[in-house]
């Protein structure tokens, strides 16, 4: 059975730091696509961040060069490392797994991805 299960959100201020997890069953975790993606209040879910199997990463713009994500093989966890917050990353954060690829990228759509996580809140205050 395929299970997600997101953590480490919390209440931070501007420019501060949260590392967030998404605990993977085994079957997720060898999807070739794992993914973070965020939905603030009101608004739809946007993409974060994939990653593949071998590690190889992507950002959305707004994001680029302040969060990472990365792979623990040895614990079937995903992670979120998100730096220099800003108000405007206030949102719910979701894990996702079996996403869709296109010649090896990973899709960046919510609607190819087959299993979610429920969320974590991350707020970021001024």
């Amino acid at each position: 059975q395929v299970q997600l299960m997101e953590s480490g959100g919390g209440v931070v201020q501007a420019g501060g730091s949260l590392k967030l997890s998404c605990a993977a069953s085994v079957d997720a975790y060898r999807a070739y696509c794992m993914a973070w993606f965020r939905q603030a209040p009101g608004k739809q879910r946007t993409f974060v961040a994939t990653i593949r199997n071998d590690g190889t990463a992507d950002y959305a713009d707004s994001v680029k060069g302040r969060f990472s994500v990365s792979r623990h093989d040895a614990e079937n966890t995903l992670s979120l490392q998100m730096d220099s917050l800003k108000p405007e990353d206030s949102a719910m954060y979701y894990c996702a797994a079996e996403g869709q690829s296109i010649f090896g990228t990973c899709s960046q759509a919510t609607y190819e991805y087959v299993q979610w996580g429920q969320g974590t809140q991350v707020t970021v205050s001024s």
